[in-house]
């Protein structure tokens, strides 16, 4: 409980990464000012008000990543900032409104406005592991990836998931200047793929290809993902805003794992579900990798096995009703 007397923001606070991060702070005692675009729709902010210590220590603001100055009354008295806010959207209509503006003017809109109040410390960036992966370098089990990987834009528009891979670079690309310019001290955090328990009362975009497989998908994706769980990425985050040493950036990965190796996995705990048991196409398996845990080590990160952050991902949408299988 080392968060006595201190007041953070979490912007974004309704997401499922963000979600997580509040109720730990909560837990250690912070005091928490959490934006969300709409304060009163009680769908997006109804898990966070039956919070644990949320009556006493957690109070909603009103903000809107496009618009300048947004955040400055919920940022104003904070001794650090949480930026979790960014568009996670694999599919677009309008690039560069529905995903680019909000990834990068929200970012530099959010440290502007730490830039304004001397109280804040550290801000801690939610970046992503789609802004390390994508160099051009090719991966394969031998490679190892760490924080010095930075994906190249350019590289990015041949990835599946283009406009967020290039919206979240080119974000933390212009964080990174705009912190150095105005002696901002800034960390940044790069998950891989984030499941585990839901906390939030909508379905996110990282735990839905969970929910296909079990909900009696035909085929399963040829596609290579770092995992992690939720509760890790949240507590990763107040570590490095805690620890005064923290610094740079810290990709966050417990396991690299194929889609079939999800799926096996998924069959071992499960036996009675029925699974996908074929590809979805017949290409040579998306090669895995390492990524290297000694950074992440420096914040007394001890990942939880993938294994059971499977499993409790399952669970979780179980208790939530969200599968049309039957379980026995």
């Amino acid at each position: 409980m080392s968060g006595h007397g201190q007041v953070v923001c979490v912007t974004g606070a309704a997401g499922f990464i963000a979600s997580w991060i509040v109720k730990l702070l909560l837990h250690r005692g912070y005091t928490v000012h959490a934006t969300v675009r709409n304060p009163n729709d009680q769908t997006k902010v109804e898990h966070l008000l039956g919070l644990e210590g949320a009556k006493e220590r957690l109070h909603l603001f009103k903000a809107n990543l496009i618009e300048e100055g947004s955040f400055d009354s919920a940022i104003s008295g904070c001794h650090g900032v949480f930026h979790t806010a960014s568009p996670v959207l694999f599919a677009v209509t309008d690039p560069q409104a529905d995903v680019l503006d909000p990834a990068i003017k929200g970012t530099l809109n959010v440290l502007a406005s730490c830039k304004k109040f001397s109280s804040v410390r550290r801000m801690v960036l939610t970046s992503s592991i789609a802004a390390v992966l994508f160099t051009g370098k090719p991966r394969a089990p031998e490679v190892v990836v760490d924080e010095s990987w930075f994906s190249d834009p350019e590289f990015c528009k041949e990835s599946s998931m283009m406009w967020y891979t290039i919206s979240k670079t080119l974000a933390e690309g212009t964080a990174w200047k705009f912190a150095k310019e105005n002696g901002i001290d800034m960390v940044s955090m790069n998950p891989g793929m984030v499941i585990g328990p839901m906390l939030q009362l909508t379905l996110n975009s990282s735990v839905a290809p969970i929910l296909n497989l079990i909900n009696g998908a035909k085929t399963y994706p040829n596609a290579t993902y770092g995992y992690v769980h939720v509760k890790d990425v949240a507590t990763a985050h107040i570590l490095a805003f805690e620890i005064p040493s923290a610094s740079g950036r810290y990709v966050l990965v417990e396991t690299v794992a194929h889609y079939s190796e999800v799926v096996r996995i998924l069959q071992e705990l499960y036996p009675s579900l029925s699974l996908p048991d074929k590809c979805a196409d017949d290409k040579p398996f998306g090669p895995t990798y390492q990524v290297s845990k000694e950074k992440v080590k420096s914040l007394g990160i001890d990942y939880i096995p993938f294994k059971e952050t499977l499993k409790e991902t399952v669970e979780n949408l179980k208790e939530k009703g969200s599968s049309r299988f039957e379980w026995q």
